[in-house]
């Protein structure tokens, strides 16, 4: 016979002294004890447990193939709502344990006991003997507990389980990434989902009804014997799952080296990160990643990042990473990014961190984007019937304007998206959003915490230039499981008497989006078709207040081009097994600036001063130095790591752009940009500017 352990006795709950329990005025009670005398009480409920136990417990069949005879010690609660917690069960086999464990779950729960009249926890110590008979069980043997000093075996009975990727699972985000989206988005634009599908990121949950990450992953498996077999092509570096939490941690990469042939420069970015991720419990999740990187890109990539860095400094400005500094012939920008999710209800979760949001069923998105560097926000998601409403509150940055301290001037927005699934087919989306400034005396204004729709009445009540608003309306047409037509209006303080005048009024600042999608196009599995028209006018998303421009770091918070622009773009996708490949063609009518002062401003810069424009009517898309751009990008690579999205890859830019007149800040410029790249793909790098 094996000696038995000794019995890890649990502390007894926070803040109540160690004689508490023995002072209950009442044990907890059984329904069928409840008109009983107080003093017969404890009898009739260790009679009423023992007769529970005994006609729910099934032997184990380990114990009869053994012949096993000794004790199992359980310790168990009673807590304030009167349910059964199994709080420590000790035997000599697991099986047993578990078995024990199930019988004290299904107790129904009864009346608590009291003390001073309120309800209050008990703990008890009951020895079994097994093999189990109902005269086994002493009825003095159910005692009521008394702390112990120690937890000696406390750190023994910390387990852990197969890892069985809680994360597809959890409350976490999926990583913005087009070629990830485009593998489960198709499923959920079938006809009759009820999925919403603008407001992104999408939670893994969201999306766990359409498509099932770890049954696709694992069908991507190797079989790898080696631990570094198995980590680099199918796992998580570290994972680490128990039974309330689980937690992973990867080495990220995105190297890439390439060459910008009409420049004859060498291009390279030399990026190493951390991810860290898990979960503790079902409903608080988080995730953060630090990025440490040097990079130098093609020639009008490094021009972009050098104008849209800090005025009358050296910093440079990486387009959708962030603020950087020169680094030997480069630049070297630390990224940080990160969130706590918490799921409250079923229909309601909160986030809190650094990152990107993005609105929109587009490649584009002219509401936000996730072209702009990462900011912090906090975030509400409600889903409930056919609605989906998305509360987001940001902190934005204007690196030109430094606080007495030194810090950048910080602006806040806040914004909203009601999303309406009206039929199997139609869904459409009402947004809005505020920008208001971090002004002395003024501080955050709680004014525009409020939930509801309409912060345009807020504005308004708050003082005609306390803020900056957007309103917007969306759409979505499924035509069949395979085709649907999307699209945006925007509308930035528009002006109804200037738009029925028809004189093309600067007041007249909006802009719209056309897209049609193609999934399994031709009846070919995973081939996708996407076509899009964007159109943005002048002066749209900038604002006489400068620090209240639609802007983070300097960066449009929606289309990457800002205003004053056509755009039409194609996009086809392809991916079997592990492979991949795209296609994208962008062409575009843009005008822009004569000056780095933006004097006279034409309405295409977010950052110009709407007090300098051109004139107050005859306004029009490609005013200024007018210029046509031509963008063509070829890439197909191969998935390494399912799990982290590991990819290396090959891609191929062309660039064509011709302005009317050559100037210090757009001049004609072609660019063939080659790289081959090695990269852990959880964020959209947007070369297409």
């Amino acid at each position: 016979m094996k000696s038995l352990p000794l019995v890890l006795f649990l502390a007894f709950v926070s803040g109540f002294s160690q004689n508490f329990i023995s002072k209950t005025e009442s044990y907890p009670t059984f329904p069928s004890c409840e008109s009983i005398s107080k003093s017969e009480q404890e009898k009739c409920f260790k009679n009423q447990l023992k007769s529970f136990i005994f006609s729910n417990y099934n032997e184990p069949k380990i114990i009869s193939s053994e012949n096993y005879n000794g004790i199992a010690t359980v310790i168990f609660e009673v807590d304030r709502d009167g349910v059964f917690q199994m709080l420590y069960v000790n035997s000599e086999y697991q099986e047993l344990n578990d078995e024990l464990e199930r019988v004290f779950s299904s107790i129904p729960k009864i009346r608590p006991a009291t003390y001073n009249g309120a309800p209050t926890y008990v703990q008890f110590r009951m020895p079994l003997q097994i093999p189990l008979f109902q005269s086994s069980i002493q009825e003095e043997s159910i005692q009521k507990e008394e702390p112990l000093e120690s937890y000696q075996n406390e750190f023994d009975d910390i387990k852990t389980k197969d890892f069985n990727y809680p994360q597809y699972k959890s409350g976490l985000n999926i990583p913005l990434s087009h070629e990830l989206y485009n593998r489960f988005t198709t499923k959920m634009d079938k006809i009759g989902t009820n999925a919403h599908t603008a407001s992104k990121p999408y939670k893994y949950t969201e999306v766990q009804p359409y498509y099932d990450f770890e049954k696709e992953n694992r069908a991507l498996f190797y079989d790898k014997e080696t631990w570094f077999g198995r980590k680099f092509f199918n796992e998580n570096t570290v994972q680490i799952q128990g039974e309330d939490y689980w937690f992973t941690f990867d080495i990220a990469a995105d190297l890439q080296v390439g060459r910008d042939f009409e420049e004859s420069v060498t291009t390279y970015n030399n990026t190493r990160a951390g991810i860290f991720q898990g979960g503790l419990g079902d409903r608080l999740n988080f995730f953060t990643v630090i990025y440490e990187s040097q990079g130098k890109f093609a020639g009008y990539f490094n021009d972009l990042a050098e104008d849209l860095g800090r005025r009358n400094s050296g910093q440079v400005n990486i387009p959708g990473r962030g603020i950087g500094e020169p680094y030997r012939d480069g630049f070297d920008y630390p990224v940080v990014e990160g969130y706590l999710s918490y799921n409250a209800t079923d229909f309601l979760d909160v986030q809190f961190g650094r990152g990107n949001n993005f609105i929109g069923d587009g490649y584009r998105s002219l509401f936000m984007s996730d072209n702009a560097s990462p900011n912090a926000y906090v975030k509400v998601n409600t889903s409930f019937w056919k609605f989906k409403y998305t509360n987001t509150w940001s902190s934005l940055r204007n690196p030109n304007t430094l606080t007495d301290g030194g810090a950048f001037l910080t602006k806040y927005m806040a914004t909203h998206y009601l999303s309406y699934n009206v039929n199997k087919r139609l869904n459409i989306g009402l947004f809005e959003s505020v920008l208001f400034e971090n002004e002395p005396n003024r501080g955050f204004d709680w004014n525009f915490v409020n939930p509801i729709l309409f912060y345009n009445m807020v504005e308004y009540s708050t003082g005609s230039r306390s803020g900056k608003s957007l309103i917007g309306l969306s759409y979505k047409y499924k035509w069949t499981d395979q085709i649907n037509s999307y699209g945006q209006l925007l509308i930035d303080e528009f002006s109804v008497n200037d738009v029925t005048a028809g004189n093309k009024s600067w007041k007249n600042k909006f802009g719209f989006q056309m897209g049609l999608k193609y999934a399994d196009a031709f009846k070919v599995d995973n081939l996708f078709l996407q076509l899009e028209y964007n159109q943005v006018r002048p002066y749209t998303y900038s604002h006489n207040t400068l620090n209240l421009h639609y802007t983070n770091d300097n960066q449009s918070m929606a289309h990457l081009w800002g205003a004053n622009f056509r755009e039409l773009l194609f996009i086809t996708r392809y991916k079997k097994d592990r492979w991949y490949g795209h296609a994208k063609f962008i062409f575009g009518e843009r005008g822009f600036e004569t000056n780095e002062s933006s004097d006279p401003f034409y309405g295409t810069n977010l950052l110009g001063d709407e007090r300098l424009r051109i004139a107050d009517e005859g306004i029009n898309i490609g005013q200024g130095n007018r210029g046509n751009s031509y963008y063509g990008e070829l890439e197909a690579g191969f998935i390494v790591n399912p799990t982290t999205n590991l990819k290396v890859y090959l891609n191929l830019i062309h660039r064509k752009f011709d302005v009317s007149e050559n100037t210090a800040l757009n001049f004609d410029r072609n660019t063939t940009w080659v790289n081959l790249g090695f990269r852990t793909d959880i964020f959209n790098w947007y070369y297409d500017y």
